[in-house]
């Protein structure tokens, strides 16, 4: 079975949480997080526009995919879901670097003449 784009977006914001949260955490310990803390925080920041029903039947999916697992009450990337996570992560690195890279420095400033016309 292919991921769709959201479920795909989901377990990337997921893997990016879990990355973002683990990096203050020494190695034999790391963060975790519940489905309803993790739902809140997607419609909280904006990240999902969807209604929290389907963003839990989209981590049913991603559970039935086994991409991530729910035990104790607590979402985890199985093996299968890392690599997956990763894989879309190396997709999008390019755009963020753009991105980055243009709201470091001027656009401008990466070539010696800026033609400018009225429009």
């Amino acid at each position: 079975m292919k991921s769709t784009k959201v479920q795909r977006f989901i377990l990337y914001s997921l893997g990016r949480w879990f990355e973002e949260a683990n990096e203050g955490v020494k190695e034999p310990l790391q963060v975790s997080i519940s489905k309803v803390l993790f739902i809140e925080i997607l419609l909280k920041a904006g990240i999902a526009k969807k209604q929290e029903r389907a963003l839990y039947r989209n981590l049913e999916m991603l559970e039935q995919k086994k991409l991530i697992a729910y035990d104790n009450k607590e979402l985890t990337l199985t093996k299968k879901g890392e690599k997956l996570f990763l894989l879309v992560k190396k997709e999008l690195e390019p755009y963020f670097s753009v991105n980055l890279k243009l709201k470091e420095k001027s656009p401008t400033s990466y070539t010696r003449k800026v033609q400018t016309v009225f429009r």
